[in-house]
């Protein structure tokens, strides 16, 4: 899945003639504390409610204050990964999502992203998570499907998160069964480094918490 299938067309974008109480109204209205400032098709960075409320600019036009924006966005054609990773790293409730020439097309919720994330993972049915932490020369996803496999069960799901400047990864297993008990001891007995794991619905509860960047931080560690 890519950042343009992500779009939400009820987020508002924030222009510069815009107070900032007309933005905080916003942000309550969609439950986000970042919106998007464009002038015509034009991306000029991110506001926060705490740019806001740090520079008393609640009764004037945006435009008439001197701000810092952070300009973080992704290409329309980015994948759903890498959109999740620029979340976690900056802590956004709001990604702008601009296209080849960097004009701006629109923007993803956090709430929106978990979502979908949900449903192309299978979170929401029944199974298990488990992460397994190795270096990437020591991956063979036939071997781990194997292990998985002799237990009686099946992977339904997998991705890889790797590190910058590191030989390090972590894969992540969506499992069909609940008891996992077999499996790890299994991994463990292959020497393989189990990092994690969990149910799949207490993922879910995690995701519909507002927890989602914090889940992304702890498998980054």
């Amino acid at each position: 899945m890519l950042a343009k299938d992500l779009i939400s067309d009820s987020i508002p974008v924030v222009k510069t003639s815009d107070t900032g109480d007309k933005a905080l109204q916003w942000m309550e209205m969609h439950r986000v504390s970042h919106l998007p400032i464009v002038n015509n098709e034009g991306f000029l960075g991110l506001i926060s409610d705490t740019d806001i409320y740090d520079n008393n600019c609640g009764k004037d036009p945006i435009g008439n204050h001197n701000l810092s924006l952070v300009r973080p966005f992704v290409f329309e054609n980015q994948h759903i990964f890498e959109v999740m990773d620029l979340c976690a790293k900056m802590k956004l409730t709001v990604i702008p999502v601009l296209d080849s020439n960097k004009n701006y097309l629109g923007a993803i919720s956090l709430a929106m992203m978990v979502t979908e994330f949900s449903k192309m993972t299978s979170i929401e049915k029944a199974g298990s998570i488990i992460v397994l932490e190795m270096i990437i020369h020591d991956y063979s996803m036939q071997e781990i499907a194997s292990i998985v496999e002799s237990n009686n069960a099946k992977i339904v799901m997998s991705y890889i998160t790797d590190f910058d400047n590191s030989t390090q990864i972590n894969v992540t297993i969506k499992i069909d069964v609940t008891d996992i008990a077999s499996i790890l001891q299994t991994f463990e007995r292959y020497d393989y480094k189990v990092k994690a794991s969990f149910l799949a619905e207490d993922m879910l509860k995690v995701f519909y918490q507002d927890r989602f960047d914090s889940f992304l931080n702890y498998l980054n560690t």
